[in-house]
């Protein structure tokens, strides 16, 4: 009995030596099964941290953006918004591009913006006809922490922080261009006038950022390039712009040279187009400026009946559309600056999905040029002439 005690004892001694051994020799297997019961707890966090990553990586499909433009009632808007719906197709973004019939229609616009920021969206693209009207709009964007990205005109005078970058044309320059290629036109007209003349500068608007400073850049370029030949030169008309404006002798028609600005009481083709007839009707009138497609137009309608543009005087204008390219091409209008509305449609939504990941965001220049019937033609200048 007492060895068969014994012989178990040493079996058991044994098994248990034995196990240890084993247990010695695979103490990295041991630990890995322990490993292996920590590791769902440290990935646990990670796997969480990674979903929000996932969706700055593809927000395409989730993110929505709202767009209020100045309106539909010109080609130029219809660009824009081509801009705009191949740029989202690209990056995979929903969008809603939405403006009043018309530029004047301030209120509806508001309305339009409120709408916007109800709906909540990643961000929101912004060309204000009226930025004071539109400032509670803009505060609950803030409010709710929707970035703004404007466009165009942009939101000039928007509280600090508010916008976070602008895609337009520098309107400014782009108005000096005009008034540079204008004066190569009218230079000896200028240099050999036995008296007065005058220059018709026609705007859609006074409020619009755009159009004043088309208005202004044109203004302050071409009396600089008037008095820089000796001539002087004396502004009258709308006063918004011709208290802004460089030109010194202001309100008289004292000058060799007259710079007439008129601004419609409403935004019209009639009104525009009665401004324009009444330039076409003073004798000493040798150049007329039309600073966006509207008063352009308007400029073309009121030549039906008179006949002077093309002729005894040069017409300017800015933007692009089936009607102002026929009149340059049948050189009623000696040229035109185009913008790159398509462009500016692109710009507009890669800055709001910049804003809405966290990438970075810039003011873009998108650009003009111009065009006459000799060049416009040309594939670089023939891209940005809209219909």
């Amino acid at each position: 009995m007492k060895k068969k005690v014994l012989a178990s004892l040493l079996c058991v001694a044994m098994v248990a030596a034995t196990l240890v051994g084993c247990g010695n020799s695979s103490e990295p297997a041991t630990e890995t099964p322990a490993a292996e019961e920590e590791a769902p707890a440290e990935e646990a966090p990670a796997e969480e941290a990674e979903a929000p990553a996932e969706e700055a990586e593809a927000p395409a499909g989730d993110l929505h953006f709202e767009i209020v433009s100045k309106g539909f009632q010109h080609q130029f808007w219809q660009a824009v918004l081509k801009g705009s719906e191949q740029k989202a197709a690209e990056l995979g973004v929903t969008m809603n591009f939405v403006g009043p019939n018309s530029e004047s229609d301030i209120a509806d616009q508001v309305q339009m913006l409120n709408n916007a920021v109800n709906a909540q969206p990643a961000a929101i693209g912004l060309a204000a006809l009226d930025t004071n009207a539109a400032l509670d709009g803009i505060q609950q964007a803030m409010d709710a922490g929707i970035p703004i990205i404007g466009f165009d005109s942009g939101v000039p005078g928007a509280p600090e922080g508010a916008i976070l970058a602008n895609c337009s044309t520098d309107n400014y320059a782009a108005g000096e261009m005009a008034a540079e290629e204008t004066y190569k036109l009218i230079k000896d007209t200028i240099a050999n006038a036995d008296g007065k003349v005058r220059i018709g500068v026609m705007n859609q608007d006074a409020t619009g950022e755009s159009l004043i400073n088309r208005g202004l850049g044109f203004m302050d370029k071409i009396a600089e390039l008037i008095e820089a030949d000796g001539k002087t030169v004396s502004v009258i008309g709308n006063d918004k712009y011709v208290n802004d404006c460089k030109i010194e002798n202001k309100g008289s028609e004292d000058g060799d040279v007259v710079v007439e600005v008129l601004v419609p009481a409403q935004v019209t083709s009639e009104l525009s187009a009665i401004d324009c007839q009444t330039l076409l009707n003073k004798d000493d009138t040798i150049c007329i400026y039309g600073s966006n497609q509207h008063s352009a137009e308007g400029m073309v309608t009121a030549n039906e009946n008179i006949g002077r543009l093309g002729k005894d005087v040069v017409g300017v204008g800015f933007d692009s559309g089936a009607v102002i390219k026929a009149a340059v091409k049948d050189k009623i209008f000696a040229g035109c600056i185009t913008q790159a509305p398509v462009a500016m449609g692109e710009a507009v939504i890669q800055q709001l999905y910049n804003a809405a990941t966290g990438a970075p965001v810039e003011d873009v220049d998108t650009g003009c040029q111009w065009f006459t019937a000799d060049n416009m033609d040309d594939p670089e200048i023939a891209q940005n002439l809209y219909d």
